[in-house]
Formats: C-alpha cells, structure tokens, sequence
C-alpha cells in the first residue's frame, strides 16, 4: 500500500505535502482540541545546521510529513533530514549538492514504499533524487546512482537549462508526478508535466503546458509558439484523485510576465486547472481562470479535493484559490463548474503590439476572499504629507479596476502578484465541507519601459551591456537600484563582498531557488554582467563589444516590467491600501456563503488606536483538525496563532524565534499528539529551526 493512501492514527495522518494526496491541508486527530489547546507548550526544536556562521538567514517554506514516528524536512539550503517526531533527534541529512553552494526554495519531499522498500524523494537543484528513507542514502538503482536529471527531456539542450521545482512532487501507484520551477522571463523552458518510475527514474510521461501540433489547445497560440514560448508550470504542487486515477494540476502564467506580444492568444495552458489521467498523462479536462496572462496571476497552489452538495446529493468536487482572490468550484469528473461563472470584458491593452484578451472570467459565488478594487477613499493617512503622496501616484496611474493591463504610465494592480491567495493555499474541512483561505491585501504598481537592445548595443561599454543585461532579465526581481525584496529576492549591493566573481557566475549559470538559471542568456556575455555587478562604470572597461539581443522573436521589441513585486507605499514606507493588509477567511463550499472572515496578524506600529488588528501579509497556509482547530504561522509578528474553526476565536498564539513562513504540520508519535512548524532563520542560527508543540 502506498503512502498516499493512508489515512489513520498510525503515525501517517501527514505523510504528504499538505496532509493528503487530496491537499487538504487538514487532520482527523483531536487530542489537541479547542477545550485544551490553551495548555499547548514547546515540545522539541531542532535546529538545521547546514549554514556557514554569519550567513544570511534562511527563509522557512517546508511543510514537514511523518512517517511511522520520522519526520523528513528540507532546508533552504535544500538538505534534507530525517529526525525523531516525538524528540526531534536527528536521525540522517543528506546534502543533495555534496559539499557545493546550494539553496533556494523547498517546500519538502515526497515518500513512496512497496513492500521493505521504502524512499523519500525530493529535488537538489535540477535532479530527482530517490533515497534510502531508513538511512539517507541514494538508491543506486534509481537514475544514475539515485540521481535523475529533469533538465533532459526538455525542449532545449539540458546542458544550457536549469529546471528546480520548488514544491514536492505526488506520488500515484509507482509514479512520482513532478512539476517545476521555471524563468518568468524571456527564454525561459515551457513548463512540462512529467511522471518518473519511483523505482527506476525513468521518465513515464510528459504533458505539454504548451501544446505541440496537433494536441488540445495548440490553436490558443501563434504558430510554432511551442519553440520559444516558456512558463505554464505547475510549481505549486498538485493533487491525486487514487480511486479515479486522476492527477490535478495548477498552472502558472506563460513568460513573458507582463507582455505576450510574442504570444497572442488565449495561451492554454496557462493559468488552468488540468485534469489528467495520472497513468497515462492523457488529457481530462481544463479550466483557464486567467486568459492571455499579463499579471503574473499564476494559480498559486495546488487545487483541493473537496465534497460539495447539490440537489441533496454528494458530489466530488476541485476547489482552486487564485492569486486574484477568487475560488472556483469544478466536479471532479467533468470539469463542469458549481457555480456559474461569467466571461465578462475587461479594458484593452495601450501598448503596441499588445492585444489583451477581451474577457476574462468571473465566477459569481462564492464572493471574493480578497478586496479587487480600491478608490482614493482606500488610501491610507499616516502622515499628511504621506496621503498626497499617495493620491498623486494613484491620480498619475492607469487603473481601471481588476485587470488593467500593464502600461508604460504605470498601472495599478489590486489584488498584486502576491496573493489573493498564496503558495500555503487552502485548508478544506471534510467534516464541515469548509474551506480556509488566508489572502493578502498588497496593491503592486507595474512600470513597463521598452528595451531594444540591438539597437543600443553597438554604442554600448562592456558595463552598460552588462547593465542592459540585468535590466532584461534581472530588474523584476532585484530591483533597479539592486536592493531587492528581502527576503525572497536579495540584494545585490555589495556583492562583492559576499561573494567571488566565479560563485556569482555559477549562481547565475545554475539558478536557484526561485532564480532560473541564465547560462543561454549569458553565454559570451560574462564579462558584461560581470562588470555591471561589480564594479563601478567609470572603472569597467569602456571596450565596446557586441552581442545578440537574445530577444525571443526576431525584429520584435520588448517591453519589461521594471518594478514586478513592488509595493505601493507612501514616502515614508507606509501601506498605501488601508487595513486589513492579510485575512483569514471560512468558506462554505456546498452554499458559497462565508462563515467568518478576520485580519490576521498585526502591525503594531502601524495599528491605530483602538483599531482591529491590521493584518499582515504572509504565504504559509492554515491547517485545520477535527479537534476544532485551525492552525496557521508565516506573518512577520512571528506568532503560531490556533483559532477556533467554526468562529475564527483566536485560542492560543505563541511567538516563534522568526518567521515561521511554511504550513504547519500534526501528526501522533508516541500516543501524543504534535503541532509542527518549519521556522526560518536568525542571525545566531541562519539555517533556521523545526519547531514541536504538545500539551504537557
């Protein structure tokens, strides 16, 4: 019997990424319960340890899963370890990179057994790794020496590509279905679906995101889009209907973010929920919550396996929360959807080249867990000179409510790129058919500029090339002036004393993280990238040297979005959007209704006298038990806040070392009952911790 099949108080309720194969995020255990949970103390920590002293802090994504009384986790460095559940002894660590510089995002592993064997599966960079879950060894005979590589099989020469999936893959039958990580710029590798033997390594089947001739939704491009257009991953993660033998993806925007002047169409299949046979690979059915992406409104997590009623009967059902705050409800077999949904117009593209698709859809219940719209009377007064700030930006922007399309004036983006809903996703209550969404409230300002950089080039030094460089395919993440958007995207000021030219340059070869990897891009431009990143212009060469644009379509412009991901904030720092800035929702799914909605989180700095709570923005997902609770971390107060899931009460809260920005776990070892999160790091221990909870 396989893992995900599991479902019982035998140390296996969370044996997978967010619980269940159904990505339910939720338990049937109630020890902890809402009469005790108040007693709740500090059981266990491990502290990881894979971090050289004085490095930066880690960020926490893991969502941990427990297997017969062992806990597996990953590191931001992407170890992995096993420890004890019910003391938090290390028991193996396995270093996916073997000594060298790793990192970046990891939500987790993936377990499989049949029979004695018994594997964890997870991702070090771009190869698969099967290992010994007894002790942490690669399994010699999956892969190459328990290695896989997921570049190869692709469409471009793996030598010059990088795939690393940030979010574990699911297991069906002898299949681990893996999603992946890729650039959400020009260049990038469209991003396939791919099943691999648990046992062997070998690749099973690849569904095309981005159809080849002749498959379903290849006519939603231009022709031969299939040779250059990238992005329609899943890096969220997916779910397993076992009994239908159906896998459940949630895809991502096509690349380029913010512009497809490249790509015109409605560009299936991106931004869609997909139904798929998982044996097989074969197409079920679709639905594309957003058409012809220009807002990076990736489905931002792994759709829900829920049970609705309609006319008195139980029907199976997909549940999706999206970036843009919306939910939509489809019957598990037919991809029908239970609530009406409208495609209704929304306003045209101003930038040439541009052909925004007319319509998009809307479903009509349940309402939006997330504010889409906001006037002058939604800004924010801190400070006076803080509001006119904030109302002349607003004034000199193009906003014409949910998706205005990006334009060289700057436009207005509510709900922004991070979230609606985030990677943490939905929590679902098989008891009482709810369903838990948190949601953030940050409008983002997207600024496009047009860049042809074969006509700039000739007149160029090798610095300003480098420059051009970065402000193609760097800006969106790290900034214009380098600074970055910690923690998520560093800062580059200073590099140099960090970091050598040559681990820079195989860090921007390789990717990592949520950085693809740019060898195609920089190939014969090294020195370039190299001199804008450190050094200072006047002391970088003034040699002009010449290079290909690397655009992705001959004679065609670009235009970039050079402030992706920022926030849109007075002078001063302050929220421009008045609070709450993050929520916490219940949902009926049988009638649509909400059950309650309240601010999660709090800025006491920011909270006004007398004021609720201001909310904080946050990507970790609730966690929901039949012992009434609701459990859910990852604002930047550092609390691990329990509520009561029929009224949203707040009961119990505890304030961690840092940021616990990852799902938490619960699981029984040892006949208690834990309550588990991944916590990120600090300056004293950057590598971050693993926190346990019981009651005494």
């Amino acid at each position: 019997m396989v893992a995900n099949q599991l479902r019982d108080e035998d140390g296996r309720t969370w044996s997978i990424y967010k619980a269940d194969a159904h990505s339910t995020s939720s338990s049937p255990l109630s020890q902890i319960n809402v009469s005790n949970v108040q007693s709740l103390k500090p059981a266990w920590a491990f502290s990881i340890n894979d971090m050289k002293s004085g490095a930066r802090p880690g960020s926490s994504e893991c969502n941990p899963i427990i297997v017969d009384g062992v806990m597996y986790a990953t590191s931001a460095k992407h170890w992995v370890y096993a420890v004890n559940a019910a003391t938090g002894k290390q028991l193996w660590a396995f270093d996916p990179f073997d000594g060298a510089e790793g990192g970046g995002v990891s939500r987790g592993v993936t377990y499989w057994e049949s029979g004695t064997d018994r594997r964890i599966l997870v991702t070090g960079g771009d190869n698969l790794f099967a290992l010994d879950a007894a002790t942490g060894r690669p399994v010699p005979e999956f892969g190459k020496n328990g290695r896989v590589s997921m570049n190869i099989g692709l469409r471009d020469d793996p030598a010059t590509i990088s795939v690393i999936p940030t979010s574990p893959g699911i297991v069906y039958k002898d299949l681990v279905i893996m999603g992946a990580e890729v650039s959400e710029l020009y260049g990038a590798q469209p991003g396939y679906i791919r099943a691999y033997n648990c046992r062997t390594g070998k690749l099973v089947w690849t569904f095309h995101t981005i159809p080849l001739p002749g498959e379903p939704g290849y006519e939603t491009w231009p022709e031969g889009a299939y040779k250059y257009a990238g992005g329609a991953n899943d890096w969220a993660g997916m779910s397993v209907d076992a009994a239908r033998g159906m896998v459940f993806l949630a895809t991502g925007s096509p690349t380029y973010d913010y512009y497809g002047a490249d790509r015109k169409g409605q560009n299936l299949f991106g931004n869609s929920v997909v139904a798929l046979d998982a044996a097989t690979g074969h197409y079920k059915w679709h639905f594309q919550t957003v058409h012809h992406d220009l807002w990076d409104y990736d489905l931002p997590a792994p759709p829900n396996l829920v049970t609705v009623e309609r006319e008195g009967k139980k029907v199976d059902a997909v549940a999706q929360v999206t970036k843009h705050g919306f939910i939509f409800v489809f019957d598990r077999e037919t991809g029908k959807p239970l609530f009406p949904i409208e495609e209704r117009k929304v306003p045209a593209s101003h930038i040439p080249g541009e052909e925004a698709w007319p319509t998009q859809p809307f479903p009509l219940a349940p309402k939006p867990f997330a504010r889409q719209y906001m006037s002058e009377k939604d800004l924010t007064h801190f400070t006076d000179a803080g509001h006119d700030t904030l109302v002349k930006r607003y004034r000199s922007l193009r906003y014409e409510g949910l998706f205005t399309p990006p334009d060289l004036k700057g436009t207005l983006m509510l709900p922004g790129s991070r979230g609606g809903a985030e990677w943490g996703g939905a929590a679902y209550d098989p008891a009482s058919g709810m369903l838990f969404v948190r949601s953030n409230e940050s409008p983002e300002i997207e600024s496009m500029k047009k860049v042809d950089a074969d006509e700039e080039a000739g007149n160029m030094s090798v610095w300003q090339q480098g420059k051009s460089l970065y402000m193609t395919y760097c800006v969106a993440c790290h900034g214009k002036d380098k600074n970055g958007d910690e923690p998520t995207y560093p800062s580059l000021i200073g590099l140099r004393s960090r970091m050598t030219r040559e681990a820079a340059l195989d860090k921007i070869r390789k990717g990592g993280g949520k950085m693809p990897a740019f060898a195609s891009v920089v190939k014969g431009k090294e020195k370039a990238i190299m001199a804008f990143l450190f050094e200072r212009e006047q002391q970088s060469s003034s040699a002009v040297t010449k290079f290909e644009n690397g655009r992705t379509r001959e004679g065609a412009a670009k235009y970039l979005n050079l402030t992706a991901y920022g926030y849109f904030r007075d002078h001063e720092g302050n929220p421009a959007l008045t609070p709450p800035w993050g929520r916490l929702s219940a949902i009926n799914l049988t009638t649509g209704d909400y059950a309650w909605q309240i601010p999660l989180g709090n800025d006491e700095k920011r909270q006004l006298k007398g004021a609720d709570e201001t909310g904080q923005e946050g990507s970790a997902g609730p966690m929901v038990t039949a012992g009434g609770l609701l459990f859910i971390s990852g604002t930047n107060d550092r609390q691990l806040r329990a509520f009561d899931k029929k009224t949203g009460k707040l009961l119990w809260k505890t304030t961690l070392p840092a940021v616990a920005n990852a799902t938490a776990c619960t699981y029984m070892a040892g006949n208690k009952q834990y309550v588990a999160v991944s916590v990120g790091g600090t300056k004293e221990n950057p590598s971050g911790s693993i926190m346990a909870f019981a009651l005494p």
